[in-house]
């Protein structure tokens, strides 16, 4: 009788596959993901849009400007307007800007406005959100024309 050699495979008596050797864990933890802050302020400036009540986001002077820069070719409309985000390495905190709705219980609003921004950021990013800092700049009252329709209005007098 004549034996053959056994050979050691890469899982030979370990119970292990070979991919769990290679490179120690789960590929899906090696490495690290970095996010912008900028990425973070798009998502919070859409959530926070979806809410009923917001009117707007930013203050006058940053609507005014938003506006102008809306009809520039290329411009695009501004999502991070109003919305300042510091991401750390977990976590992140917000400052946003709204305009809301005259009518409407601000209190409410800005309840909704955090609830939605935080689901939002923490659902996508998987950052902790540690507080949301809401200030209210103006109220929209129904017989006031929005800021674009002035920058319509005085670009025709031009």
């Amino acid at each position: 009788m004549t034996e053959t050699p056994q050979r050691n495979s890469p899982d030979s008596g370990s119970g292990k596959s070979p991919l769990s050797k290679r490179g120690g864990g789960d590929p899906g933890t090696r490495g690290r993901t970095t996010i912008a802050d900028g990425v973070v302020e798009k998502i919070a400036g859409m959530a926070a849009r979806d809410v009923v009540g917001v009117h707007a986001m930013g203050s006058g002077l940053s609507r005014t400007f938003g506006a102008v820069r809306d009809r520039v070719p290329g411009g695009g409309k501004s999502v991070t307007r109003g919305v300042k985000a510091e991401v750390g390495e977990s976590q992140t905190a917000l400052d946003l800007e709204i305009v809301v709705d005259y009518g409407v219980a601000i209190s409410d609003v800005a309840r909704d406005v955090r609830e939605n921004v935080i689901a939002a950021v923490e659902r996508m990013t998987g950052l902790e959100v540690v507080e949301v800092n809401i200030a209210v700049s103006d109220v929209k009252l129904p017989d006031e024309d929005d800021d674009e329709d002035d920058g319509d209005q005085q670009q025709r007098l031009q």
